[in-house]
């Protein structure tokens, strides 16, 4: 059944002209309208600090769009032409009344009372900009209009003050109308997880610690720091992915069936996955991670600095740019069962991918054969990005009068089957932030589940004085992230395979 167009709604966006708005939420706003799922009663407000007017917005957006690597396809289209008439800005200092009362004038003009405050601004503004709203009656739905607030990552930085976060927002507005995105979780490979075990028999019946002898979770990238020397000094690659991303995708593949598709029904039994992921001992979580740091060297043709010596990073920093974790879902489906996490920079490939790896079948009918030597267990890899698609990994004989084997992958390229290649992955947040569909959006107690796991870590390394293991960039990560897989026999799928053999078979 195709999708309904949106309500009427003037999306109020604080930071409008940060990078954030300008890459993402835009291109993806005018994918909607291209595709008729907003129309021309959807209104954009922008909120910034930078002076200037409506036209200013507009202007900066148009030459934006014009340097995407498209063809020029957004900038051009008629998407762009009838949305760029619907922006509008109002510019002042976020933490101040006034702000706020110019909003309030203009959404009592818009032709319709709905509006969706999205935060697209650094996390210090999060529950001064909530409280600000409520303050100013912007929170209040009545005569049946809807107000929802959109809040980016990361929210907290810790137990603690995602907790305290959340107390604050939550004694402003109702959990339902905050909406706490995470963008991986817009993504189409990610969405269908959720189909690809409950829609197939053969897949949710090994779903179990009775054939799954581990999974894998991998976001790497092969950017490094950057210009974010800053930031990422004062969050490291733990903050930044594990509670968030990484955990998002793991509670998607630990989760129990839901008693139905609705979005509350989604969202607590993710929220029971995460619960559910032991809490470390300061010794088990010494045993369970490891993190490394990238030093200087070539990668992909280009000199890439070491972390230690990038603008606004202190040169003593103890700041990881790589984390690999073991950690363990204690309920019945999943007791025994390691997931093995990683995520880091300047490494090998730019690769998210979930890798299910089953147990090995028995050997007593190849007892007399080489086989046992030689095959390999199964695999189901979920490729996030870049390619992102399914590829089941299975073993067949080879031709000839001897019984072995060869491995072989049955695969599947959304880009294969479906135009999805000018999507952002905040089309999906989007439209479900209008609609008022929460299954996408992470609840409170999902959040504080998430850093109650990695809370363990942070105190280990917050009081160690030891420096993370330095790792080449290109490389797969520290030997230390080799070594934590290898105690327990298993070695990490290598980055990039999937992507390089799905593109090998289509030349």
């Amino acid at each position: 059944m195709d999708a309904a167009p949106s309500p009427p709604v003037t999306l109020v966006i604080f930071g409008a002209t940060g990078d954030l708005t300008r890459r993402l939420l835009v291109p993806a706003i005018i994918n909607l309208t291209q595709s008729g799922l907003t129309g021309e009663d959807l209104r954009i407000l922008g909120v910034g600090i930078e002076p200037g007017d409506d036209q200013m917005l507009v202007t900066r957006l148009d030459d934006f769009l014009k340097t995407l690597d498209d063809g020029g396809a957004h900038a051009e289209s008629d998407g762009w032409k009838s949305l760029r008439q619907r922006i509008a800005y109002t510019s002042g200092d976020f933490t101040r009344d006034e702000i706020y009362l110019d909003i309030k004038a203009r959404l009592e003009k818009a032709p319709s009372g709905n509006a969706a405050f999205y935060l697209a601004v650094p996390p210090q503004f999060f529950g001064t900009i909530v409280e600000k709203l409520s303050e100013h009656g912007l929170t209040k739905e009545t005569g049946g209009a809807f107000r929802r607030i959109a809040i980016e990552k990361p929210f907290g930085t810790d137990l603690a003050s995602a907790k305290a976060l959340n107390e604050r927002i939550l004694s402003k507005v109702a959990e339902s109308q905050v909406y706490r995105l995470d963008h991986f979780l817009g993504k189409e490979t990610v969405q269908n997880i959720l189909t690809t075990r409950f829609a197939n028999m053969m897949i949710e019946a090994l779903w179990n610690n009775n054939y799954i002898d581990h999974v894998q979770i991998t976001a790497a990238e092969t950017v490094d720091v950057g210009s974010r020397g800053k930031f990422y000094d004062a969050t490291g690659a733990l903050r930044d992915m594990v509670p968030n991303h990484l955990f998002q995708l793991l509670a998607m593949i630990a989760m129990e069936a839901p008693n139905g598709f609705g979005a509350e029904a989604i969202r607590s039994e993710k929220s029971k996955a995460l619960s559910a992921l032991r809490i470390y001992t300061p010794d088990e979580a010494a045993e369970h991670g490891v993190r490394g740091v990238y030093t200087g060297g070539p990668l992909n043709g280009n000199p890439v600095t070491a972390f230690r010596e990038t603008k606004d990073v202190s040169p003593d920093t103890r700041t990881e740019t790589f984390v690999a974790l073991k950690l363990y879902v204690d309920t019945w489906r999943w007791a025994g069962v390691p997931f093995y996490l990683r995520t880091g920079k300047a490494m090998k490939a730019r690769d998210t991918e979930i890798v299910v790896t089953f147990r090995q079948v028995p050997f007593a009918q190849f007892r007399e054969t080489d086989i046992k030597r030689s095959l390999p267990p199964n695999r189901l890899v979920i490729q996030v990005q870049p390619d992102e698609g399914l590829s089941v990994e299975l073993s067949i004989k080879s031709p000839g009068l001897s019984v072995d084997t060869v491995p072989v992958s049955l695969d599947f390229r959304y880009a294969d089957k479906f135009d999805i290649g000018k999507m952002t992955g905040y089309e999906s947040l989007l439209y479900d932030l209008f609609i008022g569909d929460q299954t996408l959006f992470q609840r409170a107690d999902g959040i504080e589940a998430g850093w109650a796991a990695v809370q363990p870590f942070l105190d280990l390394w917050g009081k160690s004085d030891e420096q993370p293991e330095p790792y080449l960039p290109g490389s797969m990560g520290p030997t230390c992230a080799d070594e934590l897989i290898a105690r327990d026999g298993r070695q990490w799928h290598e980055l990039g395979v999937i992507l390089h053999n799905q593109k090998s078979a289509r030349q």
